[in-house]
């Protein structure tokens, strides 16, 4: 845990996916030849942050694929459990998100469609833009489609069940992944059209809260750090020794207490896990 009044600026991993791109947007880096996915923000070894930040970038859909609950998770050997959140910060003209199933599918209904590819036309496909957000609950089978740029915001827990990959070369987990899968249509109120501009609470439990605000010293109830992530502008965080600052891609780890300022056209994403909450 960070102690209090303290602040960590957490280390930028690029991971590599098959469906990632070789040119990423700023303020990152170009990747080279290697196709990045995934930018990770990740703390020391001897710290374990119970949520994750990332940025993902696509030129190819995702698989499709499930995350279990915290008690399902148990059940495999896992600490917890995965819900996830995805703000779209751009997204190519044609461009969608699935989510959800067109109707309800039994699960040797599921197992059938995930084995012989007729998954992908059950899978309801969302055209997606700028500003839309989604909350992503455990056993929502889902697939982030090509052409688009978001953060996704989860619980920190490297689990996931691949339905279909589109032919890859890589594993799949039927069993485990039928097993979780609550496959039924999306629940429209999970969804929102978020305005950068506007002061907002994105989650409100149960396993996490998330904020949108322009305002560092912004009151998030919770348990443990909270994650700063500035979507626009920058903010530092004063330490005895100087000053730390994260500016648009990247993130801060802040413990309670910590005196934060904000740039005057900061955009900020505070998150950070519920009191109770498996980390």
């Amino acid at each position: 845990m960070i102690s209090p009044a303290t602040a960590i600026k957490l280390a930028t991993r690029h991971v590599a996916k098959p469906w990632g791109r070789t040119s990423l947007p700023q303020p990152f880096d170009k990747p080279g030849s290697e196709r990045i996915g995934e930018i990770w923000f990740e703390p020391d070894a001897d710290l374990v942050l119970p949520l994750m930040v990332k940025y993902i970038f696509t030129s190819e859909k995702l698989s499709i694929q499930v995350h279990p609950d915290d008690g399902q998770a148990r059940e495999r050997g896992s600490s917890s459990g995965k819900e996830e959140c995805w703000l779209v910060l751009d997204a190519e003209p044609g461009a969608r998100l699935g989510i959800g199933t067109q109707r309800a599918l039994s699960a040797p209904e599921l197992r059938e469609a995930a084995l012989h590819g007729e998954i992908e036309a059950l899978m309801d496909w969302k055209p997606v833009a700028r500003g839309d957000f989604y909350y992503i609950p455990a056993g929502t089978v889902h697939a982030i489609g090509a052409g688009i740029s978001l953060i996704e915001v989860q619980q920190n827990a490297d689990i996931t069940y691949r339905l279909y990959d589109y032919g890859r070369p890589r594993e799949l987990h039927l069993d485990d992944g039928v097993a979780v899968s609550n496959a039924v249509p999306y629940a429209d109120a999970l969804h929102r059209t978020v305005d950068f501009a506007a002061d907002q609470m994105l989650v409100d439990g149960p396993h996490f809260r998330l904020m949108l605000t322009g305002n560092a010293t912004a009151d998030l109830e919770g348990y443990g750090p909270v994650m700063v992530v500035p979507v626009e502008g920058s903010v530092e965080v004063a330490e005895a020794d100087g000053m730390i600052r994260a500016e648009a891609g990247e993130c801060l780890a802040v413990a309670p207490g910590a005196q934060l300022h904000a740039s005057a056209d900061a955009r900020l994403l505070l998150a950070r896990a519920c009191k109770g909450a498996d980390a």
